[in-house]
């Protein structure tokens, strides 16, 4: 359907326009207001005000009320990072009311920079594969988020080709690159295409931009029914890795008990991870439909705020 709409407005930038006016009454307010307010210092409680901003942590040390006191920046920032490589543009052949995991993506990604032009704040995108793709610095002119939506709609497009990922290396670059604090949200599959199955190279990377003091929120994309649990019919498949081409050809049956455990023990310890390294992690499942997945994210997260 959405990508009926796309044909039918033009362009992913009216198609996004109409999905947020589409579900934005269900928002009581921004699901991102209030991220650029940054801590400045504390200051003695004055009996009678409002007790919201009192610092229990530090009455439980000292036994005395202290308040924080915040700094209010102009514009909050936000970089979106897209996986775009070959694993991203699985199914091959979706179902009429299924997404490829980069449609969902980018989708999702133009909803949100339509939020922020919203409210008049800034984004960027980074995308990347084995090495980084493309890389804008937060702007909030018209010009410059044209060109966001002119990526996105790129991508969606992009001619089938194998492309391996290095998810841990260019979460490191995109780090080093986002020289302000920022609010980052990626898309992504989380697969890499080399290594062991030691996964803390890629725990390492979420905890980079952690360290940096930006806010993450990810969206780990996924296909639960054949990628997480290989639910499909019992009969011979040619199984065909999208990244590097090699084909392997068995029954799923013969495979699915010890795949699916070994996948939901990866996806259960990225979630831990993020818990643990405070990474807003949202778990997407591409046969549910945008509206439900983006919608009752954003409305949990604005009653969070």
């Amino acid at each position: 359907m959405l990508l009926e709409d796309l044909n039918k407005f033009g362009s992913l930038e009216l198609l996004a326009k109409q999905v947020v006016e589409g579900f934005i009454t269900g928002l009581h307010k921004s699901p991102f207001h209030g991220f650029s307010v940054e801590f400045a210092e504390h200051r003695l409680y004055n009996s009678g005000e409002s007790t919201k901003n009192i610092d229990w942590k530090l009455f439980a040390r000292t036994d005395k009320l202290f308040v924080k006191r915040f700094e209010e920046e102009t514009n909050l920032r936000c970089q979106v990072i897209l996986d775009l490589s070959s694993s991203m543009y699985y199914p091959e052949n979706p179902k009429s009311n299924q997404l490829r995991k980069i449609q969902f993506s980018c989708f999702a990604a133009a909803t949100i920079i339509n939020l922020l032009q919203r409210q008049r704040d800034a984004a960027g995108i980074s995308s990347f594969a084995n090495e980084v793709i493309d890389h804008t610095q937060s702007k909030s002119g018209a010009m410059h988020l044209k060109r966001l939506y002119d990526l996105l709609e790129g991508y969606l497009v992009k001619a089938k080709t194998p492309q391996s990922t290095r998810v841990a290396e260019a979460l490191h670059e995109i780090a080093d690159k986002i020289h302000r604090r920022s609010l980052v949200v990626i898309f992504s599959d989380m697969f890499e295409s080399y290594g062991s199955n030691d996964n803390d190279a890629l725990f390492s990377a979420l905890q980079h931009l952690r360290h940096n003091k930006h806010e993450v929120i990810l969206f780990h994309v996924m296909d639960h029914k054949v990628e997480l649990e290989l639910n499909l019919e019992n009969r011979p498949y040619k199984f065909i890795d999208l990244e590097t081409g090699e084909v392997l050809k068995a029954n799923p049956s013969n495979l699915k008990d010890e795949y699916s455990t070994k996948m939901k023990a990866f996806q259960k310890e990225l979630e831990y991870r993020c818990g643990q390294y405070r990474v807003d992690f949202v778990n997407v499942d591409i046969n549910d439909t945008l509206d439900n997945i983006m919608l009752s994210y954003l409305i949990k997260r604005s009653k969070m705020l």
